[in-house]
């Protein structure tokens, strides 16, 4: 009897670390090759670990030494855009879709549920079906290879899940919470600042880091819409090219670098992610 469970044990820790090895293994090879010469990569067989590490993949995204053959300067330039761009379809979409998805939840009114669906039946449609349409809409307005385009663009993409994710969070909170306060004398919108946003900090936290990890990984409408005023980290990395191939090394080291902050952002939240889902709303 006692071995069965240990067996069991032991399988399971075993797919467990395979899984986590399956899912890490691409990172951890992207970190290896911008640490690595080319000569170590290329040689037979391949090095897997590397005797000898280098920083000169990293140095060359910032300070031309002879050896870059693109503008360094566009690199810090698009890094610069992708924090914008990012950070404000944040701060834009994360309460847009707040009062949204309150007022689905808590309010009833007649299409509440059509609405709902529509907005969910959007994120179906493939991006590459939207990029003529919005193509002419921002042509028209003169908002191509511009921050607010760009910006508006991601708003419009994350807000439909948003307002869901958050409704699902809303309607996990009772409502008898909201309706002593309002006994109280509070106002609907200080209920929702005041109770309501307090108890959804885990919904609030995942829809933030969704926001920004969208925005800042997004490639084809930021490929299309931008050219050089507006051009995002994900679009100049696919242009880490000479005549006589990839870049690779510095495609490797601007994917290590251009990773960090959605990395760094959920390694920071994790806590109140935990505690938020391991506290209740009586708390």
């Amino acid at each position: 009897m006692t071995k069965r469970p240990l067996i069991g044990k032991i399988l399971l820790y075993t797919a467990v670390l395979a899984l986590v090895f399956w899912t890490i293994a691409p990172y951890l090879w992207l970190v290896i090759s911008s640490l690595s010469f080319k000569i170590d990569l290329v040689t037979v067989p391949l090095k897997w670990i590397p005797t000898r590490l280098t920083f000169e993949n990293f140095k060359g995204l910032f300070f031309d030494n002879g050896e870059v053959t693109f503008n360094t300067g566009l690199f810090i330039k698009a890094l610069i855009n992708s924090t914008i761009i990012s950070l404000s379809t944040m701060l834009i979409s994360l309460p847009i879709g707040i009062l949204a998805s309150y007022a689905a939840t808590r309010i009833k009114f007649k299409g509440n549920r059509l609405v709902l669906l529509a907005g969910l039946m959007a994120q179906m449609v493939p991006p590459i079906i939207l990029v003529i349409p919005l193509y002419v809409i921002l042509r028209y307005f003169d908002l191509l290879d511009k921050h607010l385009g760009l910006i508006l663009v991601d708003v419009s993409i994350c807000l439909p899940l948003i307002i869901w994710l958050m409704r699902g969070y809303f309607s996990s909170i009772p409502a008898d919470l909201e309706d002593a306060a309002r006994i109280d004398g509070a106002s609907r919108l200080m209920a929702l600042v005041r109770i309501v946003l307090p108890l959804a900090g885990p919904g609030l936290v995942s829809v933030m880091i969704f926001a920004f990890i969208s925005s800042w990984n997004e490639y084809l409408f930021a490929f299309v819409f931008t050219n050089a005023a507006a051009k995002t980290l994900p679009v100049l990395i696919g242009e880490f090219s000479t005549k006589l191939g990839l870049e690779y090394l510095k495609i490797a080291a601007a994917g290590v670098l251009a990773s960090l902050p959605p990395v760094l952002l959920a390694l920071i939240f994790q806590r109140h992610i935990i505690s938020g889902l391991t506290s209740g709303s009586v708390k």
